[in-house]
């Protein structure tokens, strides 16, 4: 099964950086794998929202409007581990951070097509 775990988070000011990191364990990615890796987070009083995913196969990312420019998604193959650089962060990016996997998704920022989730890292900003 499938093990995703997720560190990084921490407090930090406005205008910092935080790198997540979402170390994959329990199934190796073949170079052709259809698979989906998210980011989502949840704020208090906030329903879960997308952040970010990124393909295995190919590489194609994808972002929420809310982080554009801001946040940039990768993933280092070797080490089946996926990241979310997060730059110039706002109080508004407080929240919950979760690393998500999807078998296949045509629609990246839909939750359910995502299986399995990691336990969150939470990420602070104070103003």
């Amino acid at each position: 099964q499938m093990q995703l775990v997720e560190s990084g988070g921490g407090l930090v000011q406005a205008g910092g950086s935080l790198r997540l990191s979402c170390a994959v364990s329990g199934r190796t990615f073949s170079t052709y794998s259809s698979y989906v890796m998210g980011w989502f987070r949840q704020a208090p009083g906030k329903e879960r929202e997308f952040v970010a995913a990124i393909r295995w196969s190919g590489g194609g990312t994808y972002y929420a409007d809310s982080v554009k420019g801001r946040f940039t998604i990768s993933r280092e193959s070797a080490i089946n581990t996926v990241y979310l650089q997060m730059n110039s962060l706002k109080p508004e990016d407080t929240a919950v951070y979760y690393c998500a996997a999807a078998p296949t998704a045509r629609v990246v920022i839909i939750q359910a097509n995502y299986n399995d989730w990691g336990q969150g890292t939470q990420v602070t900003v104070s103003a």
